[in-house]
């Protein structure tokens, strides 16, 4: 038996509602670019033949008549592991969200120092975090295309920026563990190429010298933020002669690595080990002890750095430059406890 091709149907154009609501395509245009400048009467009959028709719209063509597109692009550097990460799901779940309720479209570019940008079609960017791409920037920015940078603070660049105060929500966990009667209080950081975990390592060290501590190089050990490393600089932290009886860690997904590390070496958490993490990662609460860790408002930077973008593509006037840091939250469960005198 021999099956004849199928044949698609002939789609309705923008011509065919135009003859069916007997209006011109120039108003059939209007309605669709929500125009302002149409009767009303005309503008039900438009509506009415596209839902008779079962009219789809042409998202290019709408984009030519309006003369702006609504895609957005979030560019995220690349690194291993990065759709398992915490930071990375929020900043797309918060996007996402509100892309879909400003009827934005998104595209998700995933890049490296050495890619070239392809946003064709982009009214505008997102730079989730700068790692080795700041010229990628900086080449939008002079091609004109509105930009807002999110998870770093750019303080000699003209472009918008909302950050994280990761200096001062490291500095309230040094405080907290001093309150506590720590003194020894060892700090895991995360990949120091990344603004967020430099920030973290200066508040760190900025709360030892504010609280008259001494602070000890071998108490400082640099990660990648892999859960790898963050297990062997456990080891090495409580194998130590005089090791901590604290630990801040650079993100939750680490710290409960840590925890992991300290009962396999038979160490009580909290009584013989303090830990606190960073992220207020959900998966904190559900660990052999809950995690006392910093929240950050990744979802709330996220959402503020698109509606501001949103605000640039959408006026023709000039706006005002911003470079906010949002406050980071210290919250208190389980994991940490009075020194033992």
């Amino acid at each position: 038996m021999v099956r004849k091709p199928s044949i698609a149907p002939k789609s309705n154009s923008i011509e065919d509602v135009a003859r069916l609501a007997g209006v011109s395509i120039a108003t059939v245009s209007r309605v669709l670019n929500k125009q302002g400048s149409v009767k009303e009467k005309n503008r039900i009959r438009v509506l009415d033949a596209i839902k008779q028709l079962k009219f789809q719209p042409s998202v290019s063509a709408q984009r030519l008549a309006s003369g702006r597109s609504n895609v957005v692009a979030l560019v995220i550097p690349r690194y291993e592991g990065m759709f398992y990460s915490f930071y990375v799901l929020e900043l797309i779940r918060g996007i996402g969200t509100l892309c879909e309720a400003l009827k934005i479209d998104l595209l998700l570019q995933l890049t490296d120092s050495r890619s070239l940008l392809n946003l064709k079609g982009a009214g505008g960017i997102i730079f989730a975090d700068l790692i080795g791409n700041r010229s990628q920037l900086e080449d939008a920015l002079n091609a004109g295309v509105p930009c807002v940078v999110i998870n770093n603070h750019v303080e000699d660049l003209k472009v918008n920026c909302i950050s994280v105060d990761n200096l001062g929500g490291a500095e309230s966990v040094v405080n907290y563990l001093v309150s506590l009667g720590h003194k020894k209080i060892a700090h895991i950081s995360g990949d120091l190429i990344t603004q967020a975990a430099s920030m973290r390592l200066e508040g760190y060290r900025l709360g030892i010298s504010k609280n008259n501590l001494s602070l000890r190089q071998e108490y400082i050990i640099k990660t990648d933020y892999s859960r790898g490393q963050a297990r062997q600089a456990a080891e090495k932290l409580i194998k130590m002669p005089d090791h901590p009886t604290a630990v801040f860690v650079s993100s939750d997904s680490m710290a409960l690595e840590v925890m992991a590390v300290a009962r396999e070496l038979g160490k009580r958490v909290p009584q013989d080990l303090s830990i606190v993490g960073f992220d207020d990662n959900p998966s904190g609460l559900y660990g052999p002890v809950a995690l006392t860790t910093v929240r950050q408002p990744l979802v709330k930077m996220a959402q503020e750095g698109l509606k501001k973008l949103n605000a640039l593509m959408s006026s023709d006037k000039p706006q005002k430059m911003e470079k906010a840091i949002l406050p980071t939250e210290l919250i208190i469960r389980e994991s940490c406890s009075p020194i033992r005198s």
